[in-house]
């Protein structure tokens, strides 16, 4: 008998001024492939891009992207919902059983569409669960890289060092400069 896929799905990018929200799953990875494994952010950025390497040669790791105006439209939960049901419908494509059939485990506030019986959200999920952690890695790296091309786009702004985020720089740099393309407009309202 085949045993069930258990598939790990976090997301990178929640919170920041601007850029894409990146949600990520890993599947089909054994757990001893997994040992010292660690949450991205625990992680030196050299620490992410060899899980990376290392996780992309194991096992299967997709990601679906929600654009800073899908975000501003929508709504930052809707998106993010929206982007776990894409991302599971990939999967499944890659399954000869169904994802519905699969048991997911989603980081903190994550849920999948009620289709999906065999799903556990789990508080902390990223520090406590290794295919999280994985799966961590995988939406971070892919939105790091994502940000650092937006920083050759919008080189005003300081996306190499910050991603997005709301530092200080960043905040000068959109006083300055106004907001980009790429900004969360619905983000951004209490900074003029």
């Amino acid at each position: 008998m085949k045993s069930k896929v258990i598939i790990g799905i976090d997301e990178a990018g929640r919170g920041p001024l601007a850029g894409p929200l990146v949600v990520a799953a890993v599947a089909g990875i054994d757990a001893k492939d997994l040992r010292g494994i660690r949450d991205s952010k625990r992680l030196t950025k050299l620490g992410r891009e060899r899980w990376y390497r290392f996780l992309r040669q194991k096992g299967l790791c997709r990601f679906a992207s929600v654009s800073p105006h899908a975000i501003d439209c929508n709504g930052i939960v809707p998106s993010t919902r929206k982007a776990v049901g894409r991302l599971l419908s990939r999967l499944s494509k890659n399954y000869k059983q169904k994802t519905t059939n699969c048991s997911i485990l989603l980081d903190g506030s994550l849920f999948a569409p009620k289709t999906y019986k065999n799903q556990r959200t789990v508080i902390r999920g990223d520090e406590r669960i290794p295919i999280i952690a994985a799966a961590s890695i995988i939406a971070k790296v892919t939105r790091d890289r994502k940000m650092m091309k937006m920083h050759i786009q919008y080189p005003l702004y300081g996306f190499e060092r910050h991603k997005g985020y709301g530092t200080r720089a960043h905040f000068a740099a959109i006083r300055t400069h106004g907001l980009s393309d790429i900004h969360r407009r619905s983000f951004c309202t209490r900074i003029f």
